[in-house]
This record gives C-alpha cells, sequence and structure tokens, in this order.
C-alpha cells in the first residue's frame, strides 16, 4: 500500500523527522528511506538501536501521528502514477486481486479512505492477520489463497526490498517498482521485472500473461 498504491512514505518520513527533531534527535533521510516497507515493531526496534534505550517511542509516534494528521488534512494522501491504469487493465481481464500491506489494519482502511480508495479493494490483508509480516511469507501466501490463486501463478507488485523478499519467499513472481531511486540491487535480482511505475505494470498486463517465468 504504502509507497506502491499510496504515495504516503515521504508523508510518513516528514512527520517522523519533525517528531525526533522536536525530541532533540536527528532522523536523516537515508535512515527513514531504509525503513521503507517496514512494519512497526521493526521501525520501533530500528528508533531504539540508533537512539537507545531511553528515547521516547510513546511520545515519538504521537507527536509524529499528529504532524502526520496534520499534512494529510492539508494536502491529503496522492495515489501513486499509473494506479489506475494498472487497476483498469486488472478488471478488464477479470483477474483477482488483493491489497497485502504490513501496516496495521486500521491504519490501512484509514490511509485508504483519506486516499478515495476505501471501495478499490474488496480482499485487505494487513500484518494483523498473519502470524509473521513482510519480509516473511506469509501474507502473500494468505493474499494468494484468499483469490483462490496458487502463488505461482500470482503476481505481486511490490516498492520495497522488504516486500519483495516476502514475495519470492512465498514463491510468487514480483514485478519491483522501486519507490525509493536508485533501485535496491538485491531487490531487482530477486524480481522478475522491476518496472518505473504503476503505468508500467499497466502495459506489462495489456501485453499478456504469457511471458516466461
Amino acid at each position: 500500500m504504502d509507497g506502491l498504491v499510496l504515495d504516503s512514505e515521504s508523508g510518513y518520513f516528514a512527520a517522523w523527522q519533525q517528531a525526533a527533531a522536536d525530541m532533540g534527535y536527528h532522523l536523516d533521510q537515508v535512515f527513514c528511506l531504509a525503513l521503507s516497507g517496514s512494519h512497526g515493531p521493526a521501525i520501533s526496534q530500528r528508533l531504539l538501536a540508533r537512539f537507545g534505550a531511553d528515547f521516547g517511542l510513546e511520545l515519538f509516534y504521537r507527536l509524529s501521528g499528529q504532524y502526520w494528521r496534520e499534512q494529510v488534512r492539508r494536502v491529503g494522501i496522492p495515489v501513486k502514477t499509473g494506479f489506475n491504469q494498472a487497476l483498469q487493465q486488472i478488471k478488464s481481464l477479470g483477474l483477482p486481486y488483493c491489497l497485502a500491506t504490513n501496516s496495521r489494519r486500521a491504519d490501512a482502511e484509514q490511509c485508504l479512505i483519506l486516499a478515495g480508495l476505501q471501495e478499490v479493494f474488496e480482499q485487505v490483508l494487513t500484518r494483523e492477520d498473519v502470524d509473521h509480516p513482510k519480509p516473511a511469507a506469509d501474507i502473500f501466501i494468505k493474499a494468494a489463497e484468499a483469490i483462490k490463486i496458487p502463488p505461482q501463478l500470482c503476481r505481486v507488485l511490490e516498492d520495497s526490498p522488504i516486500g519483495v523478499r516476502a514475495a519470492v519467499a512465498a514463491d510468487c513472481p514480483c514485478l519491483y517498482i522501486p519507490s525509493v531511486l536508485p533501485a535496491d540491487s538485491e531487490a531487482s535480482h530477486l524480481a522478475y521485472r522491476v518496472l518505473p511505475d504503476l503505468a508500467a505494470v499497466a502495459d506489462f498486463i495489456s501485453a499478456g500473461f504469457d511471458h516466461p517465468l
């Protein structure tokens, strides 16, 4: 969801940086980018490893949440380039699809509403629906079960190296649309295709799914 469907990660990063600054810490952009695709507990662990056990996680999340909500009220959450084209191609072919995110369900639903996409995904899986979040395979295996397609015949769209590793672990061919450039070299190697945006995904879909795997 974040970084692939929604252009939301830059907003999260700005809120995190502002919250950290209020607390007397410096959170650089490189560190934020390295957290792309991570789930909440992993982010907390990385913050504590960077700033020490005395870092106030509760205050950090309260402040960053406040700054993020203020930003969303001003500018909303934009949808990524090419999303509507890719969705149209998926629907035109009658392909089943599912949203699988490392976000919590309440956060995912809120973001989809704020982006005007609350009616788009009939099936939404979150980190609360599986035992292990990405980069474990769980969520993509469960997504394949939800749409009744064997994992090997699914196509996972991912923007983060963590997500690509999860797709490969689930034995799903992965289209990697990096939200952070330059594209991660390991993820690029693991992915079936590396594409610049969802408009290119729409072209890939319209070309058919008879590409050799």
